[in-house]
C-alpha cells in the first residue's frame, strides 16, 4: 500500500512539474514579423520574440516563437519594423531633473523654434509661475542666429512670469521678473565662481556667467511640493521612454538629497516606475574637514539593497571637488595635497568593496589618477570592483591599457553634440579626437555610451548614437573624427552599459532570461542614412514586457 501511495505521489509530482513546464512556455506577449536585433554576443537577428512574466522566454523565427502562444497570448505584428534593446545611459543626471517641470531645447536647431517653444510654454502658465530651461543646449546649435536671449526680448515675451534660460553650465539668461524674484539687482555681489554681468553704467544685463553663477541662479528657482515632484518624476519617465531610454546610471549632482530620490523609491515600491534607475552617492567635499565627514559615512554604505527598477550601486562622480576637470578648460589640477585627500576616500571605498566612478577628462589628470589607483591596487586590489572613469575626452592608448589592467571600464559621453564648436575654440586640433570613440573601441576595454544629460547635452539617445557614428553636433557641424560603426555604438548603448551598471544578467540584450526592455523603431537603425539616425523615434517602448510608451504603427 505504501509503495502504491508513493508511486501515486510521484505521478502527481511529475504531472505538476509537467504542468508548470507547460505554463512556463506559454507567453504573455509575442512579437512577430520583425527585424529584431538581439545584440547578444553574436549580434543575432530574429523575426520574433516571446515574453512571459516580464522576461524573454524565446527568440527566433516566427514559427518557432509561435509555439509559445496560448489562448490568452497577445500577439503584436511588427510589420517588418526594427526592434532593438531598450537604450541604457551609463551616466546622466535625470533624477535631479524632476525638481522642475522643465522646458527643454534638446535637439532644437533654430533660435526661432526655441522662442516659439518658450511662448507656447508661457501660454500654459499663470502669472508668477516660473519657466526654466536648465541646460541641454548652447547657442552654437542654432543654424539661424547664433546668439542668446537679451533681457529686453525676454521681458517682451514674458512680462508676467520669471524666466531662466541656462546654456550648458556657461551662463544663464534671466528676465526682469526672474531677477526681481531671485533678488538679484545692481548691488548683488558676484557668487563664488560666477559673475553677474553689468553694462558700462553698472546696470545688470540679465546674464549671469560661470559655473558658480549658473548654480547660484538655479538655486533661486523654487522647488515644488512632494506631490508635484512625484508628478514631475512620472512626466520625466514618460519623456525618457518616448526617447528610447529604459534604464540609466544616475551620477547625482548639485544639492542632491533624500528628497530627490524619494519619488523614484515611492514609484518603484508601487511597481509604477516605468524606467530603471541605478544611482551612485555623490558628496563633492572641498576640504579636509568635509573629507573627514565623508569617511564617517562610507562604513555604513550597503549598495544593492533595492530592486531591478531602483537601486543604489556605489559612489561617484566628483570624489574631491578641487580635482574636477572641465571640458571647456585645458589641463587640470594634479596637486599632490589634493590627490591625497581624494585618495583618503578612494581607499576607504576600496577597502569596503564599493564601486566607484570618477569624473576625469584631461590627459594629465587621467595619468595622475591612474598613478594613484595603481599604487592603491598593490595594497587593496580593485580589479574585481568594476571601477569606472567617466568622460575621458583625452585618454591615450597607454592609459586605456592601464585601465584594462586594473579591471576598469570607460563611460564615454556625447557632450560635443552641443559643445563641439566651443571645444574646437579651446582645444584646437585636439578637439577632433574628443572623445576618442574609435580609440576606446579598438583598445578592447569595456566601454559604454552615455549623455551626461541634462545640463551639458541633449537627453536623446539617438542623438548620442548619431554623434558616435557621424561626429556631427546638433545643427550639423562636423566636430569629431573618432567615429565607430552603428553596431559598435548600439552595443555600447545597451549590452556594455548593462555590465557597467551590474545588470548584465538582466538587461542589455534581447536574450532568453533577460527582461523584455525593448524599442520598436519608426525606421531601420541599420540602413537609414547616417545623418538620419538622430531622427529615429520609438513607436513603442517596453520595460519588463510592459508597454510604457506607444505611438501608431
Amino acid at each position: 500500500m505504501k509503495q502504491l501511495q508513493a508511486a501515486g505521489l510521484l505521478v502527481l509530482a511529475l504531472l505538476s512539474l509537467s504542468a508548470a513546464a507547460q505554463g512556463a512556455g506559454t507567453a504573455d506577449t509575442i512579437l512577430i514579423n520583425g527585424k529584431i536585433a538581439t545584440v547578444d554576443d553574436r549580434f543575432t537577428m530574429a523575426q520574433a520574440l516571446a515574453i512571459k512574466d516580464r522576461r524573454i522566454i524565446a527568440s527566433g523565427s516566427n514559427d518557432a516563437v509561435r509555439k509559445h502562444a496560448g489562448a490568452s497570448t497577445k500577439v503584436i505584428d511588427l510589420k517588418g519594423r526594427t526592434v532593438v534593446p531598450g537604450l541604457i545611459d551609463n551616466h546622466s543626471h535625470w533624477i535631479r531633473a524632476a525638481e522642475h517641470d522643465e522646458l527643454r531645447f534638446d535637439g532644437v536647431t533654430t533660435r526661432a523654434q526655441a522662442v516659439k517653444m518658450l511662448a507656447e510654454r508661457l501660454a500654459t502658465k499663470k502669472p508668477g509661475e516660473w519657466v526654466v530651461v536648465l541646460g541641454g543646449w548652447s547657442e552654437e546649435q542654432f543654424t539661424d542666429e547664433v546668439r542668446g536671449f537679451p533681457l529686453a526680448e525676454l521681458d517682451a515675451i514674458a512680462p508676467n512670469n520669471p524666466v531662466v534660460l541656462q546654456s550648458i553650465y556657461r551662463h544663464s539668461y534671466l528676465n526682469s521678473t526672474a531677477l526681481k524674484m531671485a533678488k538679484i539687482d545692481d548691488s548683488t555681489p558676484n557668487p563664488p565662481g560666477g559673475t553677474i554681468e553689468k553694462d558700462a553704467a553698472g546696470k545688470i544685463t540679465g546674464v549671469v556667467r560661470g559655473a558658480g553663477g549658473v548654480a547660484f541662479v538655479a538655486g533661486k528657482v523654487p522647488l515644488k511640493d512632494r506631490d508635484a515632484w512625484l508628478d514631475n518624476t512620472r512626466k520625466l519617465a514618460t519623456y525618457l521612454n518616448s526617447l528610447g531610454i529604459t534604464a540609466w546610471g544616475d551620477a547625482g549632482g548639485r544639492g542632491m538629497g533624500p528628497k530627490h530620490y524619494q519619488p523614484y523609491q515611492d514609484l518603484a515600491d508601487r511597481d509604477e516606475l516605468n524606467v530603471r534607475v541605478f544611482w551612485t552617492t555623490i558628496r563633492q567635499p572641498v576640504n579636509t574637514a568635509e573629507v573627514d565627514k565623508v569617511l564617517l559615512e562610507i562604513p555604513s554604505l550597503k549598495p544593492f539593497q533595492g530592486n531591478d527598477y531602483f537601486d543604489h550601486i556605489g559612489w561617484g562622480e566628483t570624489v574631491y571637488r578641487p580635482l574636477t576637470t572641465q571640458l571647456l578648460s585645458r589641463g587640470g589640477n594634479t596637486k599632490p595635497e589634493d590627490l591625497a585627500q581624494m585618495m583618503r576616500i578612494v581607499r576607504a571605498l576600496a577597502e569596503k568593496g564599493i564601486y566607484l566612478n570618477s569624473h576625469v577628462e584631461m590627459v594629465n589628470v587621467i595619468d595622475a589618477f591612474l598613478d594613484q589607483y595603481e599604487a592603491l591596487n598593490r595594497e587593496a586590489p580593485i580589479r574585481g570592483l568594476r571601477w569606472s572613469f567617466s568622460h575621458l575626452d583625452q585618454i591615450t592608448d597607454a592609459q586605456l591599457a592601464r585601465m584594462k589592467k586594473l579591471g576598469m571600464n570607460a563611460q564615454i559621453h556625447s557632450r560635443p553634440l552641443i559643445q563641439g564648436v566651443l571645444m574646437h575654440r579651446i582645444h584646437g586640433e585636439a578637439a577632433w579626437d574628443m572623445p576618442p570613440f574609435r580609440r576606446v573601441q579598438d583598445s578592447g576595454i569595456t566601454w559604454g555610451l552615455g549623455s551626461d544629460a541634462t545640463a551639458v547635452t541633449t537627453s536623446n539617445p539617438f542623438y548620442t548614437l548619431s554623434f558616435a557614428v557621424t561626429g556631427k553636433m546638433i545643427g550639423g557641424h562636423h566636430v569629431n573624427r573618432q567615429s565607430v560603426t552603428r553596431e559598435e555604438a548600439l552595443i555600447a548603448h545597451t549590452r556594455s552599459n548593462a555590465l557597467i551598471l551590474f545588470q548584465e544578467g538582466n538587461l542589455g540584450s534581447l536574450a532568453p532570461g533577460k527582461y523584455a526592455d525593448l524599442l520598436v523603431l519608426d525606421r531601420d537603425y541599420f540602413t537609414v542614412p547616417a545623418d538620419q539616425i538622430k531622427d529615429i523615434k520609438p513607436l513603442m517602448t517596453m520595460v519588463g514586457g510592459r508597454v510604457v510608451y506607444q505611438d501608431k504603427f
